[in-house]
């Protein structure tokens, strides 16, 4: 396993990075009836777990990016593509992303691992899935390819793993989102973490979290400094994105793993190409098309082919579990 040629091939306006990578957002409307499942974590917490199964003995376990959630239309679009394709699949909600608000000032940020784990192991606990597969999406993804590369003991149901659009050097990829050019999406992002960060300031009246600093946040690193940082325990945001980048643990993955990040993915910088780690490893194999955006990969308006990305994941399931 290795660097790897992609077979993607968009029409004319999906070479637009931007166009690729609000699509989806704009246009895909389909919905999915869940079935929640909500759990209970050891630091009297809890995650809303959604599953859409189908009868099947492999489960796909999706996970979605930053302010995400299971009713993003990236996860809806894989997973309804999955379920017709007789695949089961949950939906992990990470703290405060499923419509509720979660029991403690801190939620989630994009090394916390510890809440995948807590998933699989009420997975494995509870039901019988022969086969389990891990899904994320661009923070999702960092957390997966985290998780993988620090756990000493991963299941033996856990055959293998996709993500896609991966900010694997966390320090590259905010730098390069305060960019101009990605400028509505920094102002989407900020607008619902500085939201969720007064209401959890009104919850929780004992914080020392500094709300101006939090409110005049113009970038990932003014909020991973205000925020992000002092609930987690690292030292400044810096601190965060090194330790919690998941670069430096790809090396030490040990489940096969197909990692896609587009060339022209406008939210990653070059160091979130682990091309160094990814040349001659025995687990893990990097795509890096010429196009697709962030979580894009669409290929037409109209037409047959419509969902590249999510025949990559099933074909990559069907691999796995081979």
């Amino acid at each position: 396993m290795s660097l790897i040629k992609s077979t993607y091939k968009p029409q004319f306006l999906f070479k637009n990075a931007h166009f690729n990578t609000v699509y989806k957002t704009l246009f895909y409307k389909k919905k999915i009836d869940y079935q929640r499942k909500r759990i209970s974590t050891p630091d009297t917490d809890f995650l809303d777990l959604d599953f859409s199964a189908v009868g099947s003995n492999t489960l796909v376990i999706a996970m979605h990016g930053l302010e995400g959630s299971s009713q993003s239309s990236y996860i809806i679009s894989a997973i309804n593509y999955l379920n017709y394709n007789k695949i089961d699949c949950v939906a992990l909600n990470f703290r405060g992303c499923s419509g509720e608000d979660n029991n403690h000032l801190h939620s989630y940020n994009s090394g916390k691992t510890d809440d995948l784990e807590i998933t699989i192991n009420y997975i494995l606990e509870n039901y019988s899935y022969k086969n389990i597969l891990l899904l994320g999406y661009s923070m999702g993804g960092n957390i997966t390819l985290k998780y993988l590369g620090e756990t000493n003991s991963i299941a033996s149901e856990v055959k293998g793993a996709i993500a896609i659009s991966v900010p694997c050097d966390l320090e590259g990829s905010s730098s390069a989102l305060a960019t101009w050019q990605n400028s509505i999406y920094m102002n989407r992002f900020l607008k619902t973490l500085k939201e969720k960060t007064v209401l959890k300031m009104v919850k929780f009246p004992e914080n020392s979290i500094d709300k101006e600093s939090v409110l005049r946040s113009n970038s990932f690193k003014d909020f991973d400094n205000a925020v992000t940082a002092p609930l987690f325990g690292y030292k400044n945001a810096e601190d965060y994105w090194a330790k919690c980048s998941s670069k430096q643990f790809i090396p030490t993955i040990t489940i096969p793993t197909l990692l896609i990040n587009a060339l022209d993915d406008s939210f990653l910088s070059e160091s979130c190409f682990p091309i160094q780690e990814a040349q001659n490893h025995s687990y893990l194999n990097l795509e890096m098309p010429k196009y697709g955006g962030h979580v894009g990969f669409n290929t037409s308006i109209f037409g047959k082919d419509l969902f590249w990305s999510e025949k990559r994941i099933l074909d990559s399931i069907h691999h796995f579990i081979s």
